[in-house]
Formats: structure tokens, sequence, C-alpha cells
């Protein structure tokens, strides 16, 4: 594996939508709370039900789109999907224009965009596998979790400077227009792409096939577990981390956001040095060793000092902890799981793994929601913090991987 090679113009249209979008995402975060907040004077508890309900709903919505994109060519699906955000989104600053805009329509609009990211998400990871070599899977998912991270380092505080100068929806019309842009990038890809090797239509019992591959796979049944968990807990409390450090310790706007934008450029270096670990040390040593080193860190945040420069370094020190473990760990799961999954159910695969994790997610945003409700903000973090140090646990001990699938979509480039 060269970490450096090209992996041809066709992986390069598909890279450059990803990172619009990924752009495009991360200017519009946090943009409907905000919009939900300050237009439309909602409470804590509509908020935290925009945060929660939305991509719950939007993952049940995802459910019986993971076999069906099986049964379809991947590209037009993602391509379809773009354009279903896009719709979805610029309907918002539509209705803030006329004047209807409402928390209902915000909910809505968040229920169709979950279920096309993880339409999308499962569609792209199956072209993906068809797109590059197997020996170049790795280099291509680290690629695109350096620009995520770069993305996330960079995209909220803009977007925040864009709704604070050119108005509330700014942010969420650069989020719609950087989907029709991707949309535009995946179909500049060309090229054909095989039929796929299904029946002509799904069945009932295919909604669940995705979690009975992973469930009976010995190398992702723990890997799904540990996910659920993991990113459960870890964004379950990102809200009690801003209301600790907003309200009680006294932070500023700019500092919350500074806190957390600056380790993301360490997801940048973990990401892009990946390949030279793997390289060195075996993919399954760097994934278990990733996988324990990113559960260390969430405890750290319940101890967060009082708003000074103190604080602002210790959260930014823990925070480029857990993010460059993130961005080691992350391609080298996504690489091993599209290794692992046969050409006939990628794409309902990993719509399982992705309806789980964000079914989690929303449980245990809302559970410690109701936890720091009679604990504290502090105390609930803690908690989970302990609770996350058991996650290596469920990570597999040894490298106990089943033969590679025999099926292997061909690739078109």
């Amino acid at each position: 594996m060269v970490r450096g090679r090209s992996l041809g113009p066709r992986f390069r249209w598909l890279w450059s939508a990803y990172a619009v979008s990924a752009f495009g995402t991360w200017l519009g975060f946090g943009a409907f709370p905000m919009l939900a907040i300050l237009v439309l004077h909602a409470g804590p508890t509509a908020v935290s039900a925009l945060a929660a309900v939305g991509p719950a709903v939007g993952a049940l919505v995802a459910v019986p789109l993971g076999p069906w994109v099986d049964h379809r060519r991947k590209r037009p699906v993602m391509i379809a999907m773009d354009l279903v955000r896009f719709g979805a989104l610029i309907t918002v600053p539509a209705a803030y224009a006329l004047g209807v805009l409402s928390f209902v329509q915000l909910l809505a609009v968040s229920v169709v965009v979950a279920a096309a990211d993880i339409t999308f998400t499962s569609a792209s990871g199956a072209f993906l596998k068809g797109l590059v070599p197997p020996e170049d899977l790795l280099v291509a998912n680290g690629r695109f979790e350096s620009t995520n991270w770069t993305a996330t380092a960079l995209g909220p505080p803009l977007g925040g400077a864009a709704f604070a100068l050119f108005g509330p929806v700014t942010s969420v019309v650069a989020n719609a227009v950087s989907f029709l842009l991707s949309a535009l990038g995946i179909r500049a890809i060309g090229g054909g792409e095989p039929h796929p090797r299904t029946a002509t239509r799904p069945r009932p019992r295919d909604l669940a096939d995705g979690w009975r591959f992973l469930l009976a796979h010995r190398g992702l049944r723990p890997l799904l577990f540990n996910a659920v968990v993991f990113n459960g807990l870890v964004m379950g409390t990102e809200p009690l981390l801003a209301v600790l450090m907003l309200n009680h310790l006294g932070f500023a706007p700019w500092q919350y956001g500074l806190a957390f934008a600056v380790p993301c450029l360490g997801g940048l270096a973990g990401s892009r040095l990946t390949p030279r670990l793997v390289e060195r040390f075996g993919r399954h040593p760097v994934l278990v060793t990733a996988g324990a080193i990113r559960a260390c860190w969430l405890l750290a945040l319940a101890f967060v000092p009082a708003a000074g420069d103190g604080g602002l370094v210790y959260v930014m020190v823990v925070e480029l902890g857990l993010i460059v473990s993130c961005s080691v760990f992350n391609p080298v799961l996504a690489t091993y799981r599209l290794e692992q999954l046969p050409a006939d159910r990628v794409a309902r695969t990993l719509s399982a793994w992705s309806v789980s994790t964000k079914a989690a997610i929303a449980t245990l945003t809302a559970i410690w929601g109701v936890l720091a409700g009679l604990t504290g903000p502090r105390w609930a973090i803690g908690i989970a913090g302990v609770l996350v140090l058991a996650t290596p646990l469920l990570l597999p001990r040894r490298d106990r991987t089943p033969a590679q699938p025999s099926q292997t979509v061909p690739s078109t480039g």
C-alpha cells in the first residue's frame, strides 16, 4: 500500500463531492437549534426533541431503504439522496423569507435529512467498494476521514460567523447548496457500474438481513456493540458539556467553539498517519489500541475547570486526545467493515450499522438529559466517562476474521 498514490480521477470526483458536502454540513451545524431558539423562541424541551427525535425517526425511515439500495445501482441513489437533502433544506430559508417557518417544519426536515444521510452513506460505501481496489481502501477511507475533520474544524466557526453577519438561514442555504454541488460531482464521476447481483425486488425478510449478518460475523459483531455504546455515550453527553461550560463555568461562546474546533486539526494528522501505522504494526493491533485509547478521554471532561486560559487549554488537550485516537480508529474500522461485506448486501448492512448507532445516540442523549436534570451535568458526564472506560472490552481481542467474501464488485475505473 502506497500512501501517496493516486486513486484515479473517478475517486477524485467522489472525494471532491464528499468534501463539499462535508463542509456544507459542518457550516450548517447547529443552525436548526439556533433557528428554534432565536427565531421560533422554542424552549429547552423542544430543542432537545429536535436534536433527538428528528435523527431517531429518520433512522427508522431509513430501515427499509438499505435493502432497496442493494437492488439498485449506487451512483443514481447517491445523486437522488443529495437532491432530496437539497430539496428538504432549501424549504427552510424559503419558509423563513415568507414568514411561515415553524418548529414542525424544522422537525420534518431533520427527519428527511437524517434518512437521506443514512441511505447516501450506505450507497456510497457500496460504490467505494467497487471503485477502489481492496489494497487502497484504507488510503481512501483515510482521505475521507481527514477531510471530515478538516471540515469539522473550519465549518462551525464559519457557520456561526455567517449566522451572525448575514442572517439566521445563511448556513442552511450553504448546506443545501453543498448537496447540490455534491450531486453534480457524483454525476461527473462517469463510467459504468455493474448491475447488482440480487433479486429484482427486496423481500420483507431483507429488512433485518443487515443485522443478521453483523450479529453472525465474529469480527463485526463486537465492533458494532463497541460503536453503539461508545458513540452513544460520547455524543449523548455533548449537550451536557455545552451546558456545563457555557452556563456553569462561564466560558464565552467563542471559547467554547475554539475549544472544539482547534483539536479537530489533530484528526487530520491522525487520519493521515493511519496507513503508516497499519503498515508497521498491522491492522488489528492498531484497531484495538486506538479503540482503547479513545475510551480514556471522556471522563476527563467531567473535571473541566472554570473559564480561563487554563480551562480552555484543558479542554483542548482532552479533545485533541479523543479526536486523534478516533481519527486513527475510524478509517481502519471502515476499511475492515467494507472488506468483510459481500457485494450483494453492502448497502443494507451499512444501513443497519448507521441506524443502530444513530438510534443509540438519540436514546442516550435523551436518557443523559434526564440524568443531568437529576444529578447535574458534571456528574452525568462523569458517569458516562466511567461507562466508556469499559468499551475496550467490546473490541475483538484477537483477529478472528472469517475468510474474505467471494463476491466482489469489479472496479469499473
